[in-house]
């Protein structure tokens, strides 16, 4: 539980300062749609912070490999999905387009795996 916490809060705190990175630092530099896509990075960042601190409550409740997976594959998500996007936004390279997908997928996943823990502790 410990370990899904804190990633939560650190993740938190790295969406914060890549929100306001992306708001102040990006707009006079990029497209507008690189912006864009580093806001959206930006949001997904932070409402998978948000969804680490739900597996943290989760697993305090009920520890499981459901929950260990879901913490693992928001986590995968948050560095895949947001990850690239952050690198299109601040370089405008499409280099790391591919991994885009495969980060929402992990966040589908993680949140899956979320919804079964969460059933099961009813």
């Amino acid at each position: 539980m410990k370990l899904w916490l804190l990633l939560g809060a650190v993740n938190g705190f790295l969406a914060v300062g890549f929100g306001a990175f992306g708001a102040h630092g990006l707009k006079a530099r990029v497209s507008a749609v690189d912006l864009a896509a580093f806001e959206t990075g930006a949001q997904y960042h932070m409402t998978h912070a948000l969804a680490l601190l739900a597996v943290a409550w989760v697993a305090s409740n009920a520890p499981s490999t459901l929950t260990t997976t879901a913490g693992w594959a928001f986590t995968v998500g948050i560095l895949l999905f947001s990850g690239s996007l952050y690198f299109l936004g601040i370089t405008g390279s499409r280099a790391l387009v591919l991994a885009t997908p495969i980060g929402g997928t992990a966040f589908m996943i993680g949140w899956f795996c979320l919804a079964i823990a969460a059933y099961r502790l009813a």
